[in-house]
């Protein structure tokens, strides 16, 4: 923007000893029959941030400065596509150990009980009820992991997505959003959030 590299300016590297995360804010909840699913043609309508020492505990304020909060304990519905369903076992290992329950739909339970994962079983809306959307509108559901890809999965797993929004269940649909929540629950159980002013991260003479 400036005309030049950056290469061409005389910037001095200093150490950081904070983290930022910026999380955006969409309106869905506004907008009936809206897919949460994440977009090319998306626009937030305001952003937040959060700021701390280490990635974990930036994550976490920014979920809450976005109106996430994060359960401290419960069940946890898990339902992720095939290519995820490996990288998403440390995911669950972790939650177990966290102390939270896992509820998850055929494959991913089958998957995860194959590798000696303690999981319990739920229904797809397909397969009939009681079905994942009728825990989620009953208020079972503390937490969601809920990966999908192609046209016909996404549409199944509509209503999931629809019904955690309209619960004000938290959710996450991709596996880096799944891993950055549990580093923010192991924060979170480490102790209070500080506040501090934005000019003590900037402060590089302590």
């Amino acid at each position: 923007m400036a005309g030049a590299r950056l290469a061409d300016f005389d910037l001095s590297p200093f150490p950081r000893r904070h983290v930022a995360v910026k999380e955006a804010v969409f309106p869905f909840a506004r907008f009936p029959g809206v897919d949460v699913i994440l977009g090319p043609e998306m626009r937030s309508t305001g952003e937040v941030m959060g700021i701390d020492k280490d990635f974990a505990r930036a994550f976490l304020k920014s979920q809450i400065a976005a109106g996430t909060i994060l359960p401290e304990s419960g069940l946890v519905f898990v339902s992720v596509r095939d290519s995820d369903k490996a990288a998403i076992m440390p995911v669950v290992r972790d939650l177990v150990a966290l102390g939270f329950e896992i509820i998850a739909t055929r494959g991913t339970a089958g998957f995860l009980a194959e590798h000696g994962m303690k999981v319990r079983l739920v229904n797809k809306v397909a397969e009939g009820r009681p079905h994942i959307v009728d825990l989620l509108k009953d208020g079972e559901i503390d937490l969601m992991f809920n990966t999908t890809s192609g046209s016909q999965s996404l549409s199944d797993s509509f209503e999931i997505r629809r019904s955690a929004l309209t619960m004000g269940t938290p959710y996450y649909t991709t596996l880096a959003g799944a891993r950055a929540a549990v580093m923010a629950l192991y924060a979170s159980q480490r102790g209070m959030l500080e506040v501090a002013p934005l000019q003590s991260y900037s402060d590089n003479t302590g």
